[in-house]
Protein backbone atom coordinates (compact mmCIF):
# COMPACT_ATOMS: atom_id res chain seq x y z
CA UNK A 1 0.00 0.00 0.00
CA UNK A 2 3.15 2.69 0.41
CA UNK A 3 5.55 0.55 -2.48
CA UNK A 4 7.48 3.59 -3.89
CA UNK A 5 6.48 6.38 -1.58
CA UNK A 6 8.61 8.30 0.39
CA UNK A 7 6.79 10.55 3.13
CA UNK A 8 9.77 12.74 3.81
CA UNK A 9 9.79 13.84 0.28
CA UNK A 10 6.75 15.21 0.85
CA UNK A 11 6.20 16.63 3.96
CA UNK A 12 5.56 13.50 5.80
CA UNK A 13 2.54 13.54 4.07
CA UNK A 14 0.92 9.80 5.14
CA UNK A 15 -0.43 9.74 1.48
CA UNK A 16 1.37 10.84 -1.54
CA UNK A 17 0.18 14.71 -2.42
CA UNK A 18 -1.41 15.06 -5.96
CA UNK A 19 1.94 16.87 -7.64
CA UNK A 20 -0.66 18.98 -10.14
CA UNK A 21 2.12 20.45 -12.11
CA UNK A 22 3.11 20.15 -16.20
CA UNK A 23 6.33 20.68 -15.56
CA UNK A 24 9.23 20.55 -13.15
CA UNK A 25 12.30 22.54 -12.35
CA UNK A 26 15.99 21.38 -13.10
CA UNK A 27 18.63 22.40 -10.60
CA UNK A 28 20.97 23.43 -13.00
CA UNK A 29 20.94 23.48 -17.03
CA UNK A 30 23.63 20.40 -16.92
CA UNK A 31 20.80 18.14 -15.06
CA UNK A 32 17.85 19.15 -17.54
CA UNK A 33 20.30 18.14 -20.25
CA UNK A 34 21.11 14.36 -18.15
CA UNK A 35 17.42 14.20 -17.80
CA UNK A 36 16.23 14.68 -21.14
CA UNK A 37 19.40 12.46 -22.71
CA UNK A 38 18.13 9.62 -20.46
CA UNK A 39 14.53 10.36 -21.53
CA UNK A 40 15.62 9.90 -25.36
CA UNK A 41 17.32 6.76 -24.89
CA UNK A 42 20.65 7.98 -25.50
CA UNK A 43 23.45 5.30 -24.98
CA UNK A 44 25.43 5.54 -21.83
CA UNK A 45 22.78 6.51 -19.68
CA UNK A 46 21.30 2.85 -18.92
CA UNK A 47 22.33 3.46 -15.41
CA UNK A 48 21.28 7.12 -15.12
CA UNK A 49 18.44 7.81 -12.64
CA UNK A 50 16.02 9.31 -14.58
CA UNK A 51 14.62 12.65 -13.15
CA UNK A 52 11.45 14.80 -13.40
CA UNK A 53 11.00 16.47 -16.42
CA UNK A 54 7.37 17.34 -17.54
CA UNK A 55 4.27 15.53 -16.94
CA UNK A 56 3.53 14.18 -20.42
CA UNK A 57 6.64 12.27 -19.87
CA UNK A 58 6.77 11.45 -15.83
CA UNK A 59 5.33 12.50 -12.91
CA UNK A 60 5.26 11.70 -9.14
CA UNK A 61 2.18 9.78 -8.65
CA UNK A 62 2.51 8.51 -12.14
CA UNK A 63 5.57 6.80 -11.18
CA UNK A 64 4.28 5.33 -7.55
CA UNK A 65 1.27 3.69 -9.20
CA UNK A 66 3.30 2.30 -11.80
CA UNK A 67 5.85 1.25 -9.04
CA UNK A 68 2.89 -0.22 -7.13
CA UNK A 69 0.70 -1.71 -10.52
CA UNK A 70 3.87 -4.14 -10.91
CA UNK A 71 3.52 -5.78 -7.96
CA UNK A 72 -0.21 -7.28 -8.87
CA UNK A 73 0.93 -9.03 -11.92
CA UNK A 74 4.73 -9.87 -10.89
CA UNK A 75 6.26 -7.64 -14.40
CA UNK A 76 9.00 -5.57 -14.13
CA UNK A 77 7.51 -2.25 -15.25
CA UNK A 78 4.23 -1.10 -15.88
CA UNK A 79 2.79 2.30 -18.01
CA UNK A 80 -0.43 4.00 -17.26
CA UNK A 81 -2.74 5.69 -20.00
CA UNK A 82 -5.39 8.01 -19.92
CA UNK A 83 -8.05 5.48 -20.94
CA UNK A 84 -8.04 1.45 -21.64
CA UNK A 85 -8.43 1.90 -25.20
CA UNK A 86 -5.51 3.95 -25.26
CA UNK A 87 -3.41 1.50 -23.79
CA UNK A 88 -4.50 -0.88 -26.04
CA UNK A 89 -3.81 1.00 -28.61
CA UNK A 90 -0.41 2.53 -27.57
CA UNK A 91 1.12 -0.70 -27.16
CA UNK A 92 -0.44 -2.24 -30.85
CA UNK A 93 1.62 0.60 -32.57
CA UNK A 94 4.66 0.27 -30.83
CA UNK A 95 5.13 -3.46 -32.18
CA UNK A 96 2.74 -3.33 -35.10
CA UNK A 97 4.13 -1.28 -38.68
CA UNK A 98 2.43 -1.78 -41.88
CA UNK A 99 2.29 -4.68 -43.18
CA UNK A 100 2.01 -6.51 -39.64
CA UNK A 101 -0.31 -9.54 -39.50
CA UNK A 102 -2.25 -9.31 -35.69
CA UNK A 103 -4.05 -12.70 -34.46
CA UNK A 104 -6.36 -11.63 -32.07
CA UNK A 105 -9.22 -14.29 -29.98
CA UNK A 106 -12.79 -13.64 -30.64
CA UNK A 107 -14.81 -11.79 -29.20
CA UNK A 108 -13.82 -8.54 -28.63
CA UNK A 109 -14.43 -5.71 -26.65
CA UNK A 110 -16.42 -3.62 -29.74
CA UNK A 111 -13.83 -0.89 -29.03
CA UNK A 112 -10.71 -3.31 -29.57
CA UNK A 113 -12.66 -5.06 -32.22
CA UNK A 114 -13.20 -1.23 -34.19
CA UNK A 115 -9.46 0.16 -33.54
CA UNK A 116 -7.94 -3.16 -35.20
CA UNK A 117 -10.22 -3.59 -38.14
CA UNK A 118 -10.45 0.36 -38.81
CA UNK A 119 -7.36 2.01 -37.69
CA UNK A 120 -5.05 -0.74 -37.75
CA UNK A 121 -6.50 -2.37 -41.58
CA UNK A 122 -6.07 1.41 -42.88
CA UNK A 123 -2.74 1.50 -41.37
CA UNK A 124 -1.81 -1.27 -43.47
CA UNK A 125 -2.08 -4.29 -40.52
CA UNK A 126 -3.83 -7.09 -41.09
CA UNK A 127 -5.92 -9.20 -38.96
CA UNK A 128 -6.73 -12.60 -38.26
CA UNK A 129 -9.63 -14.17 -35.74
CA UNK A 130 -9.90 -17.07 -34.55
CA UNK A 131 -12.33 -18.38 -32.01
CA UNK A 132 -12.49 -19.80 -28.30
CA UNK A 133 -13.10 -23.53 -29.34
CA UNK A 134 -10.23 -23.61 -31.48
CA UNK A 135 -6.82 -25.90 -30.90
CA UNK A 136 -3.36 -24.76 -31.32
CA UNK A 137 -3.17 -26.85 -34.59
CA UNK A 138 -6.30 -25.00 -35.72
CA UNK A 139 -4.75 -21.67 -35.41
CA UNK A 140 -1.68 -22.68 -36.94
CA UNK A 141 -3.49 -23.61 -39.64
CA UNK A 142 -4.94 -20.46 -39.99
CA UNK A 143 -2.08 -18.73 -39.94
CA UNK A 144 -0.73 -20.82 -42.78
CA UNK A 145 -3.83 -20.69 -45.09
CA UNK A 146 -3.01 -16.74 -44.84
CA UNK A 147 0.31 -17.18 -45.42
CA UNK A 148 1.19 -15.19 -42.10
CA UNK A 149 3.84 -16.90 -40.90
CA UNK A 150 6.81 -14.61 -41.58
CA UNK A 151 4.83 -11.53 -41.05
CA UNK A 152 2.67 -12.30 -37.63
CA UNK A 153 3.96 -10.25 -35.24
CA UNK A 154 1.14 -9.96 -32.26
CA UNK A 155 -1.13 -12.22 -30.78
CA UNK A 156 -4.17 -10.31 -29.18
CA UNK A 157 -6.20 -12.21 -26.34
CA UNK A 158 -9.07 -11.37 -24.56
CA UNK A 159 -9.78 -13.60 -21.80
CA UNK A 160 -12.24 -13.96 -20.32
CA UNK A 161 -13.94 -12.42 -23.80
CA UNK A 162 -16.39 -9.55 -22.97
CA UNK A 163 -19.39 -10.63 -22.85
CA UNK A 164 -19.58 -14.21 -23.64
CA UNK A 165 -16.71 -15.45 -20.61
CA UNK A 166 -14.94 -17.58 -23.59
CA UNK A 167 -11.63 -18.83 -22.18
CA UNK A 168 -8.49 -18.78 -24.19
CA UNK A 169 -5.32 -20.98 -23.10
CA UNK A 170 -3.14 -17.93 -22.65
CA UNK A 171 0.17 -20.42 -22.33
CA UNK A 172 -0.71 -21.97 -25.73
CA UNK A 173 -0.89 -18.71 -27.24
CA UNK A 174 2.62 -18.20 -25.83
CA UNK A 175 3.65 -21.25 -27.62
CA UNK A 176 2.34 -19.99 -30.97
CA UNK A 177 4.13 -16.51 -30.50
CA UNK A 178 7.43 -18.79 -29.89
CA UNK A 179 6.61 -21.06 -32.84
CA UNK A 180 6.43 -18.12 -35.11
CA UNK A 181 9.30 -15.99 -33.83
CA UNK A 182 12.50 -15.54 -35.39
CA UNK A 183 15.38 -14.31 -34.44
CA UNK A 184 15.27 -10.85 -36.47
CA UNK A 185 11.23 -10.74 -35.48
CA UNK A 186 9.63 -11.26 -32.07
CA UNK A 187 5.63 -12.48 -32.08
CA UNK A 188 4.62 -10.60 -29.07
CA UNK A 189 1.56 -11.77 -26.89
CA UNK A 190 -0.68 -9.41 -25.30
CA UNK A 191 -3.33 -10.14 -23.16
CA UNK A 192 -6.33 -7.78 -21.79
CA UNK A 193 -6.93 -8.74 -18.59
CA UNK A 194 -9.36 -6.70 -17.39
CA UNK A 195 -12.56 -8.98 -17.32
CA UNK A 196 -10.14 -10.36 -14.45
CA UNK A 197 -8.26 -7.44 -12.86
CA UNK A 198 -5.01 -7.98 -11.66
CA UNK A 199 -6.44 -10.45 -8.89
CA UNK A 200 -7.83 -12.97 -10.48
CA UNK A 201 -5.28 -13.85 -13.06
CA UNK A 202 -1.90 -13.02 -14.31
CA UNK A 203 -1.00 -13.29 -17.95
CA UNK A 204 2.79 -12.76 -17.60
CA UNK A 205 2.90 -16.19 -15.45
CA UNK A 206 1.56 -17.86 -18.25
CA UNK A 207 3.67 -16.54 -21.18
CA UNK A 208 2.16 -13.41 -22.45
CA UNK A 209 4.33 -10.59 -23.05
CA UNK A 210 1.73 -7.60 -22.01
CA UNK A 211 -0.89 -7.62 -19.81
CA UNK A 212 -3.37 -4.95 -20.62
CA UNK A 213 -6.56 -3.43 -18.55
CA UNK A 214 -8.81 -0.66 -19.04
CA UNK A 215 -7.90 0.59 -15.03
CA UNK A 216 -11.23 2.19 -14.98
CA UNK A 217 -12.98 -0.88 -14.51
CA UNK A 218 -11.72 -2.70 -11.36
CA UNK A 219 -9.00 -1.51 -10.57
CA UNK A 220 -10.48 1.74 -10.29
CA UNK A 221 -13.70 0.27 -8.98
CA UNK A 222 -15.45 3.29 -8.16
CA UNK A 223 -16.64 5.01 -11.06
CA UNK A 224 -15.67 7.73 -11.29
CA UNK A 225 -12.22 7.65 -13.62
CA UNK A 226 -11.19 6.53 -16.52
CA UNK A 227 -8.02 5.22 -17.09
CA UNK A 228 -5.89 1.98 -18.57
CA UNK A 229 -2.42 0.28 -17.69
CA UNK A 230 0.16 -2.07 -19.26
CA UNK A 231 2.50 -4.27 -17.17
CA UNK A 232 5.32 -6.14 -18.59
CA UNK A 233 9.22 -6.43 -18.84
CA UNK A 234 11.41 -3.36 -18.89
CA UNK A 235 12.48 -3.67 -22.43
CA UNK A 236 8.70 -4.00 -23.70
CA UNK A 237 7.23 -1.21 -21.16
CA UNK A 238 9.98 1.20 -22.48
CA UNK A 239 9.39 0.65 -25.63
CA UNK A 240 5.64 1.74 -25.05
CA UNK A 241 6.53 4.84 -23.12
CA UNK A 242 7.61 5.88 -25.98
CA UNK A 243 4.83 5.98 -27.70
CA UNK A 244 2.98 7.28 -24.90
CA UNK A 245 5.50 10.12 -24.62
CA UNK A 246 4.63 11.04 -28.61
CA UNK A 247 1.06 9.87 -28.56
CA UNK A 248 0.69 11.72 -25.58
CA UNK A 249 -1.84 9.17 -24.01
CA UNK A 250 -0.48 9.47 -20.72
CA UNK A 251 -2.50 9.75 -17.64
CA UNK A 252 -2.74 12.70 -15.64
CA UNK A 253 -1.88 13.35 -12.13
CA UNK A 254 -5.23 13.61 -10.51
CA UNK A 255 -6.34 10.04 -11.81
CA UNK A 256 -3.69 8.65 -10.74
CA UNK A 257 -3.83 9.94 -7.42
CA UNK A 258 -7.38 8.22 -7.69
CA UNK A 259 -6.23 5.07 -8.53
CA UNK A 260 -3.38 4.69 -5.47
CA UNK A 261 -6.75 5.01 -3.01
CA UNK A 262 -8.54 2.43 -4.97
CA UNK A 263 -5.39 0.04 -4.97
CA UNK A 264 -6.17 -0.05 -1.13
CA UNK A 265 -9.30 -1.82 -1.46
CA UNK A 266 -8.76 -3.68 -4.89
CA UNK A 267 -8.87 -6.89 -3.24
CA UNK A 268 -11.88 -6.76 -0.63
CA UNK A 269 -13.75 -5.22 -3.57
CA UNK A 270 -13.53 -7.80 -5.91
CA UNK A 271 -13.96 -10.57 -3.30
CA UNK A 272 -17.30 -8.98 -2.17
CA UNK A 273 -17.89 -8.79 -6.16
CA UNK A 274 -17.25 -12.11 -6.73
CA UNK A 275 -19.53 -13.62 -3.73
CA UNK A 276 -22.61 -11.41 -5.16
CA UNK A 277 -21.81 -13.14 -8.30
CA UNK A 278 -21.79 -16.65 -7.37
CA UNK A 279 -25.34 -16.45 -5.46
CA UNK A 280 -26.78 -14.35 -8.55
CA UNK A 281 -25.94 -16.81 -11.42
CA UNK A 282 -27.27 -19.39 -9.28
CA UNK A 283 -30.69 -17.75 -9.24
CA UNK A 284 -30.94 -16.90 -13.07
CA UNK A 285 -29.66 -20.74 -13.80
CA UNK A 286 -33.11 -21.74 -12.65
CA UNK A 287 -35.27 -18.70 -13.67
CA UNK A 288 -37.88 -19.77 -16.68
CA UNK A 289 -37.14 -17.08 -18.32
CA UNK A 290 -33.56 -17.31 -18.65
CA UNK A 291 -32.23 -19.38 -21.13
CA UNK A 292 -28.51 -19.10 -20.63
CA UNK A 293 -26.04 -18.17 -18.06
CA UNK A 294 -22.64 -16.97 -19.06
CA UNK A 295 -20.34 -17.42 -15.67
CA UNK A 296 -16.66 -19.13 -15.48
CA UNK A 297 -18.51 -21.20 -12.44
CA UNK A 298 -20.91 -22.92 -14.89
CA UNK A 299 -17.83 -23.81 -17.62
CA UNK A 300 -17.77 -27.32 -16.48
CA UNK A 301 -21.34 -27.88 -18.32
CA UNK A 302 -21.41 -24.84 -20.60
CA UNK A 303 -18.28 -24.99 -21.90
CA UNK A 304 -16.16 -28.31 -20.25
CA UNK A 305 -13.70 -27.87 -23.13
CA UNK A 306 -12.78 -24.82 -21.35
CA UNK A 307 -12.26 -26.10 -18.02
CA UNK A 308 -8.56 -27.26 -18.14
CA UNK A 309 -7.53 -23.64 -19.06
CA UNK A 310 -10.20 -22.44 -16.36
CA UNK A 311 -8.44 -24.68 -13.21
CA UNK A 312 -5.06 -23.76 -14.85
CA UNK A 313 -5.24 -19.87 -15.41
CA UNK A 314 -7.93 -18.25 -13.13
CA UNK A 315 -8.00 -17.78 -9.33
CA UNK A 316 -11.94 -16.57 -8.60
CA UNK A 317 -15.08 -16.94 -11.46
CA UNK A 318 -14.99 -13.51 -11.18
CA UNK A 319 -17.83 -11.06 -11.16
CA UNK A 320 -18.85 -10.93 -14.64
CA UNK A 321 -22.52 -12.67 -15.73
CA UNK A 322 -24.13 -12.76 -18.97
CA UNK A 323 -27.11 -14.35 -19.55
CA UNK A 324 -29.95 -14.76 -22.46
CA UNK A 325 -33.70 -13.59 -22.07
CA UNK A 326 -35.97 -16.00 -23.48
CA UNK A 327 -37.07 -14.48 -26.48
CA UNK A 328 -34.59 -11.32 -27.81
CA UNK A 329 -34.22 -7.34 -27.94
CA UNK A 330 -37.54 -6.74 -26.75
CA UNK A 331 -37.63 -8.83 -23.91
CA UNK A 332 -34.09 -7.70 -23.04
CA UNK A 333 -35.14 -3.98 -23.37
CA UNK A 334 -37.97 -4.92 -20.97
CA UNK A 335 -35.72 -6.27 -18.45
CA UNK A 336 -33.20 -3.87 -18.70
CA UNK A 337 -36.02 -0.87 -18.42
CA UNK A 338 -37.43 -2.07 -15.48
CA UNK A 339 -34.42 -2.26 -13.18
CA UNK A 340 -34.41 -0.02 -10.12
CA UNK A 341 -31.13 -0.90 -7.99
CA UNK A 342 -29.16 -1.97 -10.98
CA UNK A 343 -28.47 0.49 -12.91
CA UNK A 344 -28.64 0.63 -17.27
CA UNK A 345 -25.07 1.68 -17.62
CA UNK A 346 -21.82 0.62 -19.65
CA UNK A 347 -18.66 -0.20 -17.83
CA UNK A 348 -17.89 -2.84 -15.42
CA UNK A 349 -15.89 -3.49 -12.16
CA UNK A 350 -17.56 -0.98 -9.86
CA UNK A 351 -18.86 -0.94 -6.30
CA UNK A 352 -22.40 -0.90 -8.00
CA UNK A 353 -23.86 -3.54 -10.12
CA UNK A 354 -24.55 -2.16 -14.00
CA UNK A 355 -26.20 -4.06 -17.11
CA UNK A 356 -26.19 -3.34 -20.52
CA UNK A 357 -27.06 -5.00 -23.53
CA UNK A 358 -24.10 -5.80 -25.71
CA UNK A 359 -25.22 -6.31 -29.19
CA UNK A 360 -26.35 -2.60 -29.48
CA UNK A 361 -24.26 -1.07 -27.12
CA UNK A 362 -20.62 -2.17 -26.12
CA UNK A 363 -20.33 -4.47 -29.52
CA UNK A 364 -22.51 -2.54 -31.12
CA UNK A 365 -20.37 -2.04 -34.39
CA UNK A 366 -19.39 -5.39 -34.41
CA UNK A 367 -21.25 -6.68 -37.81
CA UNK A 368 -24.72 -8.91 -36.85
CA UNK A 369 -23.24 -11.78 -38.47
CA UNK A 370 -19.84 -11.83 -36.52
CA UNK A 371 -22.17 -11.29 -33.09
CA UNK A 372 -24.58 -14.13 -33.74
CA UNK A 373 -21.68 -16.42 -34.53
CA UNK A 374 -19.96 -15.92 -31.50
CA UNK A 375 -23.40 -16.24 -29.46
CA UNK A 376 -23.39 -12.39 -28.44
CA UNK A 377 -27.09 -12.03 -29.74
CA UNK A 378 -30.10 -9.68 -29.13
CA UNK A 379 -31.24 -11.69 -26.68
CA UNK A 380 -28.22 -11.14 -23.86
CA UNK A 381 -27.55 -8.68 -21.15
CA UNK A 382 -24.18 -8.23 -19.27
CA UNK A 383 -23.84 -7.84 -15.77
CA UNK A 384 -21.37 -6.80 -14.01
CA UNK A 385 -22.13 -7.63 -10.17
CA UNK A 386 -21.09 -5.18 -7.61
CA UNK A 387 -20.64 -5.35 -3.78
CA UNK A 388 -24.35 -4.64 -2.38
CA UNK A 389 -26.07 -7.10 -0.63
CA UNK A 390 -26.58 -10.05 -2.98
CA UNK A 391 -30.34 -10.30 -1.31
CA UNK A 392 -31.28 -6.52 -2.80
CA UNK A 393 -29.94 -7.54 -6.19
CA UNK A 394 -31.76 -10.82 -6.79
CA UNK A 395 -34.96 -8.88 -5.42
CA UNK A 396 -34.23 -6.40 -8.09
CA UNK A 397 -33.91 -8.71 -11.05
CA UNK A 398 -36.72 -11.04 -9.71
CA UNK A 399 -38.83 -8.04 -10.13
CA UNK A 400 -37.34 -6.55 -13.40
CA UNK A 401 -37.42 -10.33 -14.87
CA UNK A 402 -41.58 -10.44 -13.88
CA UNK A 403 -42.60 -7.50 -16.35
CA UNK A 404 -40.62 -10.12 -19.22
Amino acid sequence: MGYGYKPELSEGSIKCPVFQTSTFVFKTAEEGKAFWEKANGKPGTEDVEMGLIYSRINNPDIEILEERLKLWDGGEAAAVFSSGMSAIATSMVSFLKPGDVILMSNPLYGGTHKFIHFMLHNWGVTSIGFNPEDSKEDICKLIEANNAGNTLKMIFVETPANPTNDLIDIEMCSQIAAQYSTADKKVFLAVDNTYMGPLWQHPLKHGADIALYSATKYIGGHSDLIAGAAVGSNAVIKAIKKSRTVFGTIIDPHTSWLLMRSLETLKIRMEAAANNAEKIAEYLLSHPKIEKVYYLGFTKTNKPNQLEVLNKQYLSNGAMISFDLKGGEKEAFVFLNNLKHIKLAVSLGGTESLAEHPFTMTHSDIPVEEKNKLSLTDKMVRLSVGIENWRDLIYDIESALSFV
